[in-house]
């Protein structure tokens, strides 16, 4: 019986590029009269003061806010401000980037999909970003949450799948991830030993080996009746 899905975010339930470039750009207006000298910067200069901040703390490579944050903190200063006012000002850009970064398109049919299934499934977000499902209004449909910075580890390691079914109490029979990433979400939660849903909305040809395959949301309810029953079978 399966009683936990968990569902990626980014790009299985909205397209997380047009949500990051949008926000980008709101922080870029933000910081313009505020840092002009950032703007400046070359391409270069941003990715070599990022590479630092990841090379003096490299365990922050799986908090993206925390290591965001930072690298804007480093830039502004880098830029001639003195570090009290450039981690102010950091802050402040990056609050501007957050509060644009949750205001979603959910893709068509996404929410009526999660309304399905949370009526007969415990359903929980695992991320590898750093969208709030809460802030999001998802909290109506997930009953829990965790992403890269809570478990220390990125998908495809397996920390994140194995906490959220400790969390649920369920064995890997009885949970079923979805997602869009081939290695993150699939190889993923086949190594934490759960069956998998890839969600291909964009007809890729990549032959991931997933459990089973969803060209459309829509057919997500359809989709997990059909592992059930499969389930059913092979404990029958």
């Amino acid at each position: 019986m399966i009683r936990l899905v968990t569902f990626d975010l980014d790009n299985t339930l909205w397209s997380v590029d047009v949500v990051i470039g949008r926000a980008e750009r709101r922080m870029h207006d933000w910081l313009r009269p505020r840092v002009p000298e950032y703007q400046r910067l070359a391409k270069a200069d941003h990715a070599a003061l990022r590479d630092d901040v990841i090379a003096d703390n490299p365990g922050i490579v799986h908090d993206i806010s925390l290591l965001r944050e930072r690298v804007l903190a480093e830039t502004i200063e880098h830029c001639g401000y003195p570090r009290p006012r450039a981690a102010e000002l950091a802050a402040g850009a990056f609050a501007v980037f957050l509060d644009w970064r949750h205001r979603i398109d959910f893709f068509a049919g996404a929410l009526d999909v999660l309304d399905t299934l949370a009526s007969s499934y415990t359903l929980a977000s695992l991320t590898n970003g750093n969208a709030d499902f809460a802030r999001l209004g998802l909290d109506r449909y997930f009953s829990f949450g965790y992403c890269a910075a809570d478990v220390g580890a990125s998908k495809p390691h397996t920390a994140m799948f194995e906490r959220a079914m400790a969390h649920a109490g369920v064995t890997p029979g009885e949970a079923v991830h979805i997602g869009d990433h081939a290695i993150d979400d699939i190889e993923g939660a086949t190594a934490a030993g759960m069956a998998t849903v890839w969600v291909n909305l964009v007809g890729s040809d990549a032959t991931p080996d997933a459990t089973a395959t969803v060209t459309s949301l829509s057919q997500l309810p359809t989709t997990l009746a059909g592992l059930e029953s499969r389930v059913a079978r092979t404990n029958g």
